[in-house]
């Protein structure tokens, strides 16, 4: 089974942001080849935190070395070569990883593309799932295939394909 668990900070607008993470986080484990996570005994979590650009920006400079704001992070807990292990685990619980929003940049980049901010925080949620499964975008063939599952998976959510062009 998989469990979401959230933490919203007030910067972000109301809204069912738990339902919205965890339609975001189940559909992008049931179009990976780990679905079966969702089906078994053993409970998976993923926590999701929503936070604001300061708080990310310390994040991405303590653990990545960049000094600023970025969109979303993820921090896998579970080695990509080990996830299909789990399918077969009988742990009690695993937690997966963290996802962190920084809702100024998602703000931001919805605007920009036309969007809601809960369709892009779904979008980032969806992406930051497939970097807890072990999906990567360092070279040209990752990121395609990776921008071609994120693409079907917000279209099985009604939403929008978030790597569409912009219009000026």
């Amino acid at each position: 089974m998989i469990e979401t668990a959230l933490q919203v900070e007030p910067c972000w607008p109301e809204h069912d942001w738990e339902a919205r993470a965890s339609a975001a986080v189940e559909a992008a484990v049931a179009a990976t080849p780990y679905q079966a996570l969702a089906a078994i005994d053993a409970l998976f979590e993923i926590d999701v935190r929503l936070t604001d650009d300061a708080e990310v920006q310390a994040l991405n400079r303590d653990y990545r070395n960049k000094d600023k704001a970025t969109n979303v992070l993820s921090f896998p807990m579970v080695p990509p070569g080990q996830i299909e292990d789990l399918v077969r685990t009988d742990l009690g619980e695993v937690l997966l990883g963290d996802i962190v929003l920084a809702h100024g940049t998602c703000a931001r980049e919805a605007a920009e593309r036309a969007v809601r901010v809960e369709a892009h925080a779904t979008h980032l949620i969806v992406h930051g799932t497939l970097h807890l499964l072990g999906y990567d975008h360092m070279e040209d063939r990752e990121a395609e295939a990776m921008e071609a599952l994120e693409r079907k998976i917000m279209a099985t959510l009604g939403l929008h394909d978030p790597y569409e062009p912009v219009e000026d």
